[in-house]
């Protein structure tokens, strides 16, 4: 009997290239495995012991004989790369056509009518490295009050405050605004709020990054958990990718280790349903920013806690480690990368070495998660629990 699932996102950490890499401009991406090919004294042992390494040869891990848990791989099937999507995707949703991308900035008269809507004049529109802009548009906010308004390759407008010039609620206010407008064709899939702190030629972010997604267009596993009396506690940005939807209890958190602390905690009381987590430093701090060397010590760091969280799992627990999209630092660019994402499932209940094979759809693992709690799949994907599930025996 299952209660509980714990799924973590290791935002970004993809597994290679899907078949139509080459089409968002991702060819050769890996990742995962570009990163320990490129990263001297990288060792994963602990996720390599759950079996990581057998997912594909191109990883570069090391290939366990003995895997205490069940493994494989998933491709993403909704057009795009973004978080929303992927995440969207793992709860349910397959989205036929991708978010609207603004490659050359918003346009006039979006902006205009945005600028009416806050009250102040912007600066900006365009696409851009959120820590270039504010190292070169930094001072012209601060002396205007212009808030900076900016784009990337992904789905989003971002608007960047001086936490002195405007206040972080102002800015989470001004955020809110500009999701309500942001409709139809300029409906993205997140407006994220991005405050920064310092002085002229020392501008840094801080971790008040605050996102507001669309709401789920379609059911979701998380309403299909909360609706049928389970809790489905969101840690890290979770509940902002879902705007709260089918969310029973949420925690925010500034950074990964605060987000497997908070996990730890979940995990050692009572809840029953779905504990679903996102550790974001991956993407937003080393993929981003192509820090090999940070991503790959990001990396050795969940990994170094995994016994922590697998000794705080109870009989009825299952621990699935998956992904939402690549973000290669070792490629030139900066944006997210097309990529599979790993599957890696454990728990006393689940098969030691199963291969799940690779899952055409990341809907799969919240099918499965689904179908482990005996809840009804109410959403896209296809359950992979008879293929990992130590075989149940039934007293008479």
């Amino acid at each position: 009997m299952i209660d509980r699932v714990i799924l973590i996102v290791l935002d970004s950490v993809g597994v290679g290239e899907l078949p139509d890499a080459d089409t968002y401009g991702d060819s050769g991406s890996n990742t995962l495995g570009n990163i320990a090919r490129k990263s001297k004294d990288f060792k994963l042992k602990n996720m390599e012991a759950l079996g990581i390494g057998n997912i594909s040869e191109a990883l570069g891990l090391k290939k366990s004989m003995n895997p205490i848990g069940s493994y494989g791989r998933a491709e993403e099937i909704s057009p795009g790369k973004d978080t929303t999507t992927g995440h969207w995707e793992i709860a349910g949703i397959v989205l036929e056509q991708p978010f609207p991308t603004f490659p050359n900035g918003f346009p006039n008269e979006l902006v205009e009518s945005i600028e009416k809507a806050i009250g102040k004049k912007t600066i900006g529109n365009e696409v851009a490295s959120g820590t270039e802009i504010i190292a070169r548009l930094g001072d012209k906010h601060v002396d205007t009050g212009y808030p900076i308004v900016y784009t990337s390759a992904d789905s989003v407008f971002q608007i960047a405050a001086h936490e002195e010039v405007i206040s972080i609620e102002k800015l989470y206010e001004i955020c809110e605004k500009v999701r309500k407008l942001l409709k139809g064709e300029y409906a993205v899939g997140r407006v994220i709020a991005r405050p920064f702190i310092g002085v002229s030629g020392n501008y840094k972010r801080t971790p008040n990054r605050k996102d507001y997604s669309l709401k789920p267009i379609k059911k979701t596993m998380l309403e299909v958990i909360s609706e049928n009396g389970l809790d489905v506690v969101a840690v890290g940005k979770i509940e902002d990718i879902f705007s709260g939807v089918g969310i029973t209890e949420s925690v925010h958190t500034k950074n990964n280790m605060e987000g497997i602390d908070e996990t730890v905690k979940y995990i050692q009381t009572d809840r029953k349903g779905l504990i679903f987590t996102n550790l974001v430093d991956f993407d937003m701090l080393y993929g981003h920013r192509n820090d090999v060397r940070g991503y790959a010590q990001a990396l050795m760091e969940f990994d170094s806690r995994l016994p922590e969280i697998i000794s705080a799992m109870k009989d009825s627990d299952v621990l699935i480690i998956t992904a939402d999209h690549g973000c290669d630092p070792t490629t030139d660019s900066t944006d997210h990368s097309r990529e599979y994402v790993p599957v890696i499932v454990y728990g006393k209940h689940i098969k030691m070495g199963a291969d799940i094979g690779i899952r055409k759809g990341l809907s799969d693992i919240g099918a499965t998660v689904l179908d482990l709690l005996n809840l009804p799949i109410e959403i896209a994907g296809t359950s992979f629990r008879k293929k990992i599930m130590v075989k149940e025996v039934h007293l008479k």
